[in-house]
């Protein structure tokens, strides 16, 4: 049967226009990526980003436009590679799920699958990852097989396998593989070969090596090495401000296992930060310090007027400063007025001593506030809650706590439901303890500062004094 001739023109011009398709959309998202990856390889960063966002742009269209063209799935595949591109692992990988790994690799499937294990990198999910390099270390193109390689020696040291980490590094020739084996070898334990491959490329006067994101990446494994690692690095010609934040974080990072040096960096910080936001930061940081030696209420008062003169001499940490003063204040408050008449002062003392505990990480002060509890309401209802609190304090009372809890606790709600029980009047207490903290929210003023009536304390007026003292909390 002869079709009439209109209907064979349509199909004629679906055909063609179908054809357009690829012309007009996957071959400018094509041509783009191509140039994306051109300005990638040689450093231009900021274009490959501009040339990655129109490459997804123009697959999107033919996504849209065409869902079932032949050319739907590449166009989708495309924009996910231009996605993970960008930074936008969220957003890339559905895109990337649709890749088939069926029949001959094809370079938009691997670099699909390049895509895919940097993102699952990203995501922290190290099997997706590990499972998506796999497929490219035997590549025949040479730069995805190395790409490869280098990220699958980097999964392998972010997930704590340093040994296998080095030896796949064995042998890539990649700028950034020095960078990878001085954390692997750092994490394996082998920190003198660490520091001395950091020191022959110091050596060489370096700057360009990513020197902060090692010092981050090496302190969150040893924050010892890392500060090792700044000590040499330190000769290398840096801005002042960068050397004083670099000094800040060090300070940051040794906090918790050496507070001698962490309070050498931070002091060196504000001797040479003046007004900058570094050195208001280490002051705060040093404040934050003193208060974790803080054992005593009459140990509080001092660091109330030291962070009123950070405040008022440092503008980015004026809020800040301010909140931890009225947290402290409302702690000073609570320690010197509640007695033992006091009407729910055991609600009061506990969550005193909950903040000196969790905001001003300061154990000592806390313990002391809960044994106040244990002293002066003795048959309060949260004495258990309290006991329980102050056995995770001091782990030499433990045999104390075990013999109140056994005793005189002994049916508290709060034991009953850590042996697995149910009861309603441990909700009950948890209710009106919650309701007690809801009704304490704007904390008193600090020692020594009056509040207008109606005036919240972000608009009571500030005083600008001179540079802060160095008020700090006695020696126990």
């Amino acid at each position: 049967m002869i079709r009439p001739l209109p209907v064979i023109r349509f199909t004629l011009m679906t055909a063609l226009l179908g054809g357009c398709v690829y012309y007009n959309g996957m071959y400018n998202a094509n041509r783009l990526a191509h140039s994306a990856r051109k300005a990638e390889r040689e450093g231009r960063t900021f274009e490959a980003n501009n040339l990655w966002g129109q490459v997804a742009t123009k697959a999107e269209s033919v996504v849209v436009r065409h869902p079932r063209s032949k050319y739907a799935e590449e166009a989708a595949v495309l924009r996910g590679v231009a996605l993970a591109r960008l930074g936008l692992c969220d957003q890339a990988l559905g895109p990337l799920s649709r890749v088939t790994l069926a029949g001959k690799p094809s370079d938009l499937t691997e670099d699909a699958l390049l895509a895919t294990g940097r993102c699952q990198l990203a995501l922290d999910n190290i099997p997706a990852g590990e499972a998506a390099f796999s497929q490219l270390l035997d590549s025949k193109d040479r730069e995805r097989r190395r790409e490869a390689h280098f990220q699958h020696a980097k999964l392998l040291r972010q997930s704590g396998r340093y040994q296998e980490a080095l030896r796949a590094l064995e042998g890539v020739k990649d700028p950034r593989a020095d960078s990878e084996r001085i954390l692997a070898l750092a994490g394996a334990g082998r920190l003198p070969q660490a520091l001395g491959l950091a020191d022959s490329l110091i050596a060489q006067r370096d700057t360009t090596r990513p020197w902060d994101s090692l010092m981050v990446w090496m302190g969150q494994q040893n924050p010892t090495a890392a500060s090792q690692l700044l000590d040499r690095i330190r000769p290398l010609p840096v801005r002042p401000e960068i050397q004083a934040r670099r000094l800040l974080e060090d300070g940051i990072r040794l906090a918790s296992t050496d507070t001698a040096r962490a309070r050498a960096r931070l002091r060196e910080v504000v001797s040479i930060g003046g007004h900058s936001d570094a050195a208001g930061r280490a002051s705060l940081q040093l404040i934050l310090l003193d208060l974790r030696r803080a054992r005593r209420v009459e140990d509080l008062p001092p660091v109330v007027e030291a962070l009123k003169g950070v405040s008022e001499y440092f503008e980015t940490v004026a809020d800040e400063s301010t909140r931890l003063g009225g947290t402290i204040g409302g702690i000073h408050s609570a320690a010197t007025s509640v007695t033992w008449e006091t009407p729910r002062g055991d609600l009061r003392l506990f969550l005193a001593a909950e903040a000196a505990r969790d905001s001003l990480r300061a154990p000592g002060l806390a313990e002391g506030l809960f044994h106040r509890i244990l002293e002066d309401y003795p048959n309060s209802s949260y004495a258990a809650k309290v006991v329980l609190a102050v056995q995770q304090l001091d782990s030499t009372w433990a045999d104390s706590a075990r013999g109140l809890l056994e005793g005189r606790y002994l049916n508290s709600p709060y034991l009953a439901v850590i042996r697995g029980g149910s009861s309603e009047e441990y909700r009950q207490l948890e209710d009106s303890l919650g309701a007690y903290a809801a009704t304490l929210r704007v904390m008193p003023p600090a020692p020594g500062v009056r509040r207008r009536p109606g005036v919240r304390d972000e608009d009571q007026p500030r005083r600008r004094p001179p540079a802060p003292g160095a008020s700090r909390v006695p020696e126990p």
